[in-house]
């Protein structure tokens, strides 16, 4: 019998609680009208009490959707309830990409990869630093310091209100970084190539601490996974020394490749347009 999925337009979704918020299906539905899929993305709110059964209408094929992207706060859940996971989702400990093969749900962690694709196209070659500092030690600064490693920087600080939260991070990690509270800033700046803000430090006009850019190398490189504001006020303290800055926005456009590609066949290219059109909504909406 032929499986109806495999010959109805491909249906894929972003699930959340809440997911109104969510600008994935702008970026999906542009690939889609870009390369002419005959496909659909939506937005799934699924409250947290009906994440497992969400998950085993996804397996069956209930949903009718090939796989989804995972937001707040279902990412931990949808790593323990998949039936496989890759290597990034493992080492995270929670999934962002899932999809459905052979009646078993895959599932992978695309936000390093995000945060390295974007620094890949604004900044190529920051990864040629030997030291980078990351403010924060949440979600996003697990998969910072991830792709950081994987791209073999030498010596990755997490540096972190609460010491203990950034010393479980490099200990899930392990070798080559290391955990500082905010005491210790200044001293694993001094000198380094690359500075992530992965806090919510400035997030929508919030105000953040001085903080002394000046220690870092001459031509390093700042940069914030908050987009909004796209300019926030870390990125134009950076600025202000004349390093060099990236916004946050192109992680979230260039995380979602993979999971594109894997529902809808084709490997979608993050191009000024995609990045115009979430901007300008950005800019309407807030």
């Amino acid at each position: 019998m032929i499986d109806p999925r495999e010959t109805a337009p491909r249906r894929a979704c972003v699930i959340g609680h809440p997911v109104s918020q969510s600008r994935s299906p702008l970026v999906h539905g542009y690939w889609l009208k870009k390369y002419g899929i005959a496909g659909e993305y939506l937005r799934q709110d699924v409250a947290p009490g009906d994440i497992a059964a969400f998950m085993d209408k996804l397996r069956s094929g209930e949903t009718g959707f090939v796989g989804c992207n995972v937001t707040i706060p279902h990412k931990m859940a949808a790593f323990e309830l998949a039936d496989h996971a890759d290597e990034n989702a493992t080492l995270l400990g929670a999934a962002n990409t899932l999809w459905v093969e052979d009646g078993r749900i895959h599932a992978t962690n695309t936000d390093g990869l995000g945060f390295a694709g974007n620094l890949d196209a604004a900044c190529p070659g920051w990864d040629y630093v030997e030291k980078a500092v990351v403010l924060g030690a949440g979600g996003g600064a697990r998969s910072v310091a991830m792709a950081l490693k994987q791209r073999g920087i030498s010596h990755i600080h997490i540096v972190n209100r609460t010491l203990a939260r950034a010393s479980e991070l490099a200990a899930r990690l392990g070798d080559r970084v290391d955990a500082h509270d905010m005491d210790r800033l200044s001293d694993v700046m001094a000198g380094a190539g690359l500075f992530v803000n992965t806090t919510s430090l400035g997030m929508k006009g919030g105000s953040v601490p001085d903080i002394d850019f000046s220690l870092l190398s001459a031509n390093a490189v700042v940069t914030d996974i908050v987009y909004v504001p796209l300019e926030t006020p870390i990125l134009k303290q950076a600025k202000a020394h004349g390093l060099k800055t990236v916004d946050g926005l192109g992680m979230l456009l260039h995380q979602a490749v993979p999971g594109f590609e894997k529902w809808f066949g084709t490997r979608p290219e993050v191009d000024a347009g995609l990045r115009d059109e979430i901007i300008a909504d950005l800019e309407a909406n807030g």
